[in-house]
């Protein structure tokens, strides 16, 4: 196949694209359990969260002190694009396969590729909305500022946290190995990663070491970087965290060569 002949199969596809995404969304708004878990989990945390330190509290990040909302939009906001590319994604994939409807959709002339990217795609679709959501609860709840530049930043913040947490979701695929394990390794891996990131705690109520010891995971910065869109002197006056970001994409390329490398269609039951 020429260069031309390529590039041309590649525009064909992306109507299969768009027509996998419809199906995608349309299975993940019947899933009772999906929409729960990215929808309602993050909006009851933010409002149980705020209520608990109070609506007029405040909390310290970068050496900044902050009111409540504008601590827990962000941080929130980077659980919830965790609970959409990676934990739902996962469960998603490894259900799929297990049940073989990955072989059998392999099996047919549509690319490898169209398959996963809608996935993708409906992962980040979900994750903006549920991110929306939250942002709209702060601003006009708990008096958190929005601007052209704070959504700008924030919107590409969540795309690219989105799509590394993604990658990370088909990594993680390979070594889950059935659809009733994948819940629980899940939550398993993400809830004491919450706990030290500073997702439920404030930064100054956690230890350096342990902020510092989260620093090199993907949630935290994904975090921070959200933070630093809302609140740019808690990134030394940054409103795009490049470091944080940095960091979220190299575990977002690590994911991908891992998926490359070793990811299966096959169901792994005998």
């Amino acid at each position: 196949m020429t260069t031309l002949e390529a590039r041309r199969a590649r525009v064909n596809a992306l109507p299969l694209v768009g027509h996998q995404v419809r199906y995608e969304m349309r299975a993940y708004l019947r899933n009772t359990r999906a929409r729960i878990f990215t929808v309602a989990v993050p909006v009851v945390l933010l409002v149980l969260l705020v209520l608990l330190f109070g609506k007029n509290g405040s909390a310290s990040a970068g050496g900044q002190k902050l009111k409540i909302g504008e601590y827990y939009v962000p941080h929130i906001a980077a659980m919830a694009i965790v609970g959409s590319a990676l934990v739902n994604l996962l469960i998603s994939v490894v259900a799929k396969r297990e049940s073989g409807s990955l072989k059998r959709r392999r099996a047919t002339p549509v690319p490898a590729w169209v398959l996963i990217a809608a996935d993708a795609v409906t992962s980040i679709v979900s994750g903006l909305v549920v991110v929306a959501i939250l942002v709209a609860i702060g601003s006009l709840g708990y008096g958190v500022h929005l601007s052209w530049p704070v959504i700008g930043v924030t919107l590409v913040v969540c795309i690219i946290g989105s799509a590394a947490f993604c990658c990370l979701a088909y990594a993680l695929s390979t070594i889950v190995g059935s659809a009733d394990s994948a819940g629980p390794m899940t939550q398993f891996a993400t809830l004491p990663v919450y706990f030290i990131s500073g997702i439920y705690i404030p930064d100054n109520v956690l230890p350096r070491w342990v902020l510092d010891v989260a620093g090199v995971l993907p949630v935290r910065p994904l975090a921070v970087a959200l933070q630093a869109a809302f609140v740019p002197a808690t990134n030394h006056g940054a409103r795009f965290a490049v470091v944080p970001v940095l960091v979220v994409l190299a575990w977002g390329v690590a994911g991908l060569v891992i998926a490359v490398m070793r990811f299966s269609w096959a169901p792994r039951r005998s």
